[in-house]
């Protein structure tokens, strides 16, 4: 291997593996964020132009009642996802490894099942007509809803918008209305890789630096920037998103995030199954990480181990399912 992937801890390193394997292992690193607006943002998923909200417990000691702006696990994954492809394939180009169906993959009708998207954010198969197994590729990555630390009426505000004649320049009456979250408005998030390889791992904070584009109307709005403020690995998974933020809404988090998540981290450490086996980045380990990834070059080296990866694993489940296919015949047979 020519390139070097020393900036990660060895702490964490004991929870990524070296190679896919189509059998999952316990292993577990989850990924501490706060998401933090930079533009105005539209999280919704109803035509009513409303924003997603939820009422939850003010914080962890305090249980009035609070309405926060929900970002749901899917208005996380799917930017992701596409900018992990769009990365990842790029790299494979300039690298000259990409085959043909992995260059001509797309979400979400014409997935190849063997590229590092597809193994990652999981596949199914598109395939019809054919005579062949129908197959699917399971998820190893998580996603939680997010809720805003700020509450719902400090961040929401009401934009309306006009027709304008492309004669004449001129507005018309005020077409509608829509709800969008303010800039600077903070969702705590945990992203979880479970039996993640040490490639993968790396590529996924390269797409959460890289990744600025969320929500709805994003040709105009939804900027968004990722912080990586915590990393933990073990056999479990720590805590819920859900619970990350009502512990951050009773500390000063804004003066130094990273260490507000060590302290909560290590608040949930004596509640884990598997107490032992869990490794929590110290804030100095985290901040060296994240430099350590963003001097990563996606070296042809690199994305080839990455593909060899994606390609093996594709053969590994094709060829138990063609297996399980068979014996299933056979009993049906007998």
């Amino acid at each position: 291997m020519t390139y070097d992937l020393g900036f990660i801890p060895p702490n964490v390193t004991q929870y990524l593996l070296d190679e896919l394997s189509i059998f999952r292992s316990p292993k577990t690193v989850q990924i501490f964020l706060l998401r933090q607006t930079h533009d105005y943002s539209i999280f919704r998923t109803e035509e009513t132009r409303e924003l997603n909200v939820a009422v939850l417990p003010e914080s962890m000691t305090s249980r009035r009642p609070s309405t926060r702006v929900a970002m749901l696990a899917s208005k996380q994954k799917a930017p992701e996802s596409r900018q992990f492809h769009v990365l990842a394939r790029g790299a494979a180009a300039e690298a000259n490894r990409l085959q043909d169906d992995q260059a001509r993959c797309e979400l979400k009708d014409n997935l190849c099942m063997k590229c590092p998207r597809c193994v990652l954010f999981g596949a199914v198969s598109t395939e019809k007509g054919r005579g062949r197994e129908r197959w699917n590729i399971r998820h190893r990555i998580e996603y939680s809803t997010a809720y805003s630390l700020e509450r719902w009426e400090e961040i929401s505000e009401i934009a309306t918008f006009n027709a304008v004649s492309s004669v004449s320049q001129s507005t018309g009456q005020a077409l509608g209305y829509v709800e969008t979250v303010t800039p600077l408005a903070n969702f705590p998030s945990i992203v979880t890789l479970n039996s993640a390889t040490k490639e993968e791992f790396c590529m996924y904070l390269k797409t959460l630096i890289s990744c600025k584009s969320y929500g709805a109307e994003t040709r105009t709005k939804g900027d968004m920037v990722n912080l990586i403020v915590g990393i933990a690995g073990g056999y479990e998974e720590l805590m819920t998103p859900l619970e990350y933020n009502l512990e951050l809404s009773e500390r000063d988090y804004q003066a130094d995030p990273v260490e507000s998540t060590f302290e909560v981290e290590e608040k949930f450490k004596q509640f884990a199954a598997f107490a032992d086996r869990i490794a929590i980045l110290k804030p100095k380990e985290v901040r060296a990480l994240i430099d350590g990834i963003r001097d990563l070059k996606l070296s042809k080296e690199f994305i080839d181990k990455l593909y060899t990866d994606a390609e093996r694993f594709r053969n590994e489940v094709e060829k138990w399912a063609k297996a399980e296919s068979k014996r299933g015949g056979e009993v049906g047979q007998g």
